[in-house]
């Protein structure tokens, strides 16, 4: 029950503490209808305002994807580098597979078949 009291305690501090601080409007960026406004001076501000909103947002946007390009370039460039290190790796072990089976197959007939030696 006490744990219970500070908790309402602390949430009443904390609603006194924000209802005292000051409330201040923000111009959120975005698209604004500008058809509502009846001064020519105020439409155009208000269009002027939606196209610099429009142009950072296209400029954010094209810096986004570049750098989402360059990355995934970069992630090709690795990928090629490590399947060319693969196929080296293949075609040193068929190599490798292919001397052993020839010097299996010399081995086998250097020596006499048993049956012959009797």
């Amino acid at each position: 029950m006490p744990l219970r009291r500070a908790g309402v305690c602390f949430v009443m501090l904390l609603l006194a503490t924000l209802a005292n601080a000051p409330v201040r409007a923000q111009d959120v960026p975005g698209i604004e209808i500008c058809t509502v406004e009846k001064t020519w001076e105020r439409r155009t501000s208000c269009l002027q305002s939606n196209v610099d909103f429009l142009q950072k947002t296209i400029t954010k946007l094209n810096l986004d994807h570049q750098q989402k390009l360059d990355a995934a370039g970069r992630q090709i460039d690795a990928l090629k580098t490590s399947l060319a290190g693969l196929q080296k790796t293949i075609s040193d072990l068929q190599a490798a597979q292919a001397k052993t089976a020839e010097d299996l197959k010399k081995k086998q007939d250097a020596t006499p078949p048993k049956d012959a030696a009797k």
